[in-house]
């Protein structure tokens, strides 16, 4: 781990034993590997639903267009289908919106963690300080002066080793608890999100089902309608102004 360098002292005796510090060090590397892959994990899941999000916008916006199109002033029965067409882009966009709500995000837990690991090193570097002080007035002369400042310097220890200890302990025991509850956090998350997601399809699916409805007059077949439109186009294309040179 990279710990924030300080110049001071370092006492001869053992503040934290070398079996706790390899226990905290592990501990603390899980939850930095958690972190790293959470992060990840939080940057696809953005990619993923900001273009869900600019596809709805799109989608909006090009039926928005359509109903700019001169086509509708012209054409009542095409002025209907667009505004039934924009009626339900929008209502897909409203449906995207909210289903990105359904995935809180884990990493947001992190910057707290890391504080806590800052505040426990703070208070080790400041225990050092104190203990090095202390051995330091131990080894000089036992003069009426140096017997004063060497209990002084006992008092200013007592409640600086007080404060690591319990900062260490609680670390100690809620890291492991912390990493061991990933499962319980993601699997319930995930499942939030697939549940949004069929909610989402299913409602796109009644919207477009509805859409076509609304606009298949005709009620042609997909090879029908296709049939029709390449006749159309092939009409076009006979005209002079767009035949070949």
């Amino acid at each position: 781990m990279s710990w924030i360098p300080f110049k001071i002292g370092q006492p001869r005796k053992q503040i934290v034993s070398k079996t706790v510090e390899r226990d905290f060090e592990r501990e603390y590397e899980k939850l930095q590997k958690l972190e790293e892959q959470t992060k990840k994990l939080h940057k696809d899941m953005k990619k993923s639903t900001e273009a869900d999000l600019a596809m709805s916008k799109a989608a909006v916006k090009i039926s928005g267009d359509l109903l700019g199109n001169p086509l509708c002033e012209q054409d009542q029965a095409f002025l209907e289908s667009m505004n039934a067409l924009d009626t339900a882009m929008k209502r897909m966009d409203a449906f995207n919106q909210e289903k990105v709500k359904y995935m809180p995000w884990y990493s947001s837990v992190f910057p707290s963690l890391n504080m806590a690991v800052k505040r426990r090193e703070q208070a080790l570097q400041d225990y050092k300080r104190l203990q090095s002080k202390v051995e330091k007035y131990e080894e000089k002369e036992k003069t009426g002066p140096i017997m004063v400042k060497l209990h002084q310097a006992r008092e200013e220890l007592k409640p600086v080793r007080e404060d690591f200890e319990g900062k260490n302990k609680q670390l100690l025991d809620e890291m492991p608890k912390f990493y061991n509850s990933r499962i319980d956090y993601f699997q319930p998350s995930f499942e939030a999100l697939i549940r949004a997601q069929v909610v989402y399809f299913t409602e796109m699916h009644k919207i477009f089902t509805e859409l076509t409805d609304q606009i298949d007059q005709g009620g042609l077949t997909d090879e029908q309608r296709k049939q029709e439109n390449e006749a159309k186009l092939n009409e076009l294309r006979a005209l002079s102004i767009v035949a070949d040179d």
